[in-house]
């Protein structure tokens, strides 16, 4: 009888080296980059499809728990959501996530949130076979076909074919991103893959393999894990446990030690979408090679990617070029040194700048905010909180603000006053005194709010009651 397999979706990258669009505050897997959903829900969408209607358990950062709530309810998957305080890689992830369904021992299917993969029929087809596989005592990971010396992948390289296993081979070694002359020498032999990152293993063998290789991983992964609250529907993590864990891939930490690996030839396209040149490899592209979003126009450019939603982008005369526009940060480069991204988000941090942080809208679990215009002692935002949802009752030592309902219906506390807003009506929140803004209504509320004062933070926040667990 075949075990039953359970996915786990690690939702913990950056997503730097596709900066300006993914940002800390909002990486890559929550962004609509390969399809028209986001990397995330392509995810889930593909973990239901190979392993059924099996809630997904899904390992990520606390800062982003709202926004994967939002998005797997958009396509209508249930979760099992899992907060880290703070990111440990996936050694970590994978032990709590074996520990979660520990005592049913199903198999676990372990997926990254932020791939792309085409070709349903064969990743389903892969994903039953390396859940045999585990299922006979494997720990499986899925090999890609590595068809150039690409210096930015680690390589399998395959051993002696398992017994009773057509389709799959016993893994005789774990090449970690080689040089590119050494990368050659692998694909010359026929039997290198690129390591896809993705796994399927029986919970306890996993953890009977992270016990005998790093039992400091799993004993911090199990503290951690009996020590975790509910909050909100989300299991949070006992932190100080956590973040005692060391930081190590699964891949270091078990699967380049133990005996029991094995490899599952993959004959789906598969991609990291880890640089802006991964996105031109994965996009439809016309007659000059040319990949393109949003509002542009093209004369004598070739072999480019040209990416924006926001404003007209013209080229004249460009070849091999990347082109990306957001709402406050532009990136131009060579199409080649995509993978250096990395170095430009690298030096904003080292000159304090907020642009690798996050966008001019900031999402926050009642809605999000946007900046409009910013000067000395004032600033402009447009506030859009979703039906139902509310901010928090709060009050800010160092400014004023002045709300504006654009649409909808708002609920305003104002100190001891509870005041009831319809379009083109406002109210004024003077320094230092207790504020709340709701939505009662079916439709999203939208408000301009103008802040004025001495220091205009996001840290100005004294807050006395949240619905959404924040300090």
């Amino acid at each position: 009888m075949s075990r039953k397999i359970v996915p786990v979706i690690l939702c913990g990258g950056a997503g730097s080296r596709l900066w300006p669009v993914s940002r800390q505050l909002l990486p890559k897997q929550f962004l609509p980059l390969v399809t028209g959903r986001t990397l995330l829900q392509d995810t889930a969408q593909r973990a239901k499809a190979a392993a059924g209607d099996t809630p997904p358990i899904v390992i990520c950062n606390e800062a982003h728990r709202f926004l994967v709530q939002d998005q797997l309810a958009e396509i209508g998957v249930k979760a099992r959501i899992v907060l880290e305080p703070a990111g440990r890689s996936t050694a970590a992830a994978v032990a709590v996530a074996a520990l979660a369904c520990e005592k049913d021992d199903p198999i676990l299917l372990v997926l990254a949130s932020d791939h792309a993969i085409r070709g349903t029929e064969a990743f389903n087809n892969a994903v039953q076979r390396a859940a045999d596989v585990a299922a006979a005592g494997m720990l499986a990971t899925f090999g890609i076909a590595a068809t150039r010396p690409d210096s930015g992948f680690g390589y399998i390289e395959r051993g002696e074919t398992l017994k009773d296993f057509a389709n799959a081979n016993k893994v005789a070694r774990f090449v970690e991103k080689p040089a590119e002359a050494e990368a050659r020498q692998l694909i010359a032999t026929g039997r290198a893959y690129w390591n896809s990152g993705m796994f399927a293993f029986g919970a306890k063998h996993v953890l009977e393999e992270l016990g005998r290789y790093r039992p400091d991983i799993l004993a911090a992964a199990r503290k951690a894990f009996t020590t975790a609250a509910d909050d909100l529907g989300f299991l949070r993590l006992g932190k100080e446990a956590f973040l005692a864990c060391p930081a190590e891939a699964i891949d270091r930490a078990v699967m380049e030690k133990t005996a029991h690996a094995a490899v599952i030839p993959a004959e789906f396209e598969w991609s990291d979408v880890g640089s802006w040149g991964a996105i031109w490899d994965l996009a439809d592209k016309d007659a000059a090679g040319n990949a393109t979003r949003g509002d542009v126009q093209l004369q004598d450019t070739k072999d480019s990617l040209v990416f924006g939603d926001r404003r007209l982008i013209a080229t004249l005369g460009v070849e091999d070029m990347i082109i990306v526009d957001s709402d406050d940060a532009l990136l131009v480069a060579d199409r080649s040194r995509s993978q250096e991204v990395r170095e430009v988000v690298e030096d904003l941090k080292r000159a304090n700048r907020s642009e690798h942080l996050s966008h001019r809208r900031v999402y926050r679990p009642w809605g999000y905010y946007e900046q409009v215009d910013a000067g000395e002692r004032f600033q402009v935002k447009r506030l859009m909180v979703k039906p139902g949802a509310a901010l928090s009752l709060q009050l800010h030592r160092k400014r004023a603000e002045h709300w504006v309902v654009v649409s909808g219906r708002a609920r305003v506390t104002r100190g001891e006053d509870t005041l009831h807003l319809e379009e083109n009506q406002s109210t004024y929140i003077p320094v230092g005194v207790k504020h709340r803004l709701e939505n009662p209504g079916k439709e999203p509320l939208l408000i301009i709010e103008v802040q004025s004062g001495s220091y205009l933070g996001e840290d100005d926040i004294e807050r006395f009651d949240d619905r959404y667990g924040r300090g």
